[in-house]
């Protein structure tokens, strides 16, 4: 019995490692809000500046912020802001969508991303972005 719950145990292992191998990582959003300070130069949460405003961007169509003038290229973007298109974005803004005003080289660490991501999702769905 040891013998069989130990076996089981060790697949499991190998399935969890495999799984966050290939899959995402885990974003912390402490970590993200610290990351976030980094944005502040051309974003903020609630108001558009040389960038547009985060709140309510995952879910959000990209180069629709209402009241911001996007780059022709951003507002030929065909997709909505979700973790996959935001981490893709984030890791190399200029390459993913060439002709982009957004004139910063990305966030290379995978784990940093991740935590950003985290804090904007975290903060998207907080009384900052939705005022009772």
């Amino acid at each position: 019995m040891k013998r069989a719950l130990a076996s089981i145990a060790v697949a499991l292992a190998v399935v969890a490692g495999g799984a966050a191998a290939k899959g995402e990582l885990t974003g912390d959003p402490t970590a993200g809000k610290a990351v976030y300070a980094r944005c502040f130069a051309c974003h903020a949460l609630t108001y558009n500046r040389t960038g547009p405003k985060h709140c309510g961007l995952l879910g959000r169509r990209a180069g629709s912020a209402r009241g911001f003038e996007y780059s022709a290229a951003m507002k030929r973007a065909n997709w909505i802001w979700d973790k996959k298109t935001l981490d893709r974005f984030l890791t190399d803004p200029m390459k993913v969508v060439p002709g982009t005003t957004m004139g910063y080289a990305g966030v290379k660490d995978r784990q940093e991303r991740a935590d950003l991501i985290a804090y904007l999702e975290q903060v998207g769905k907080s009384d900052v972005c939705h005022k009772p």
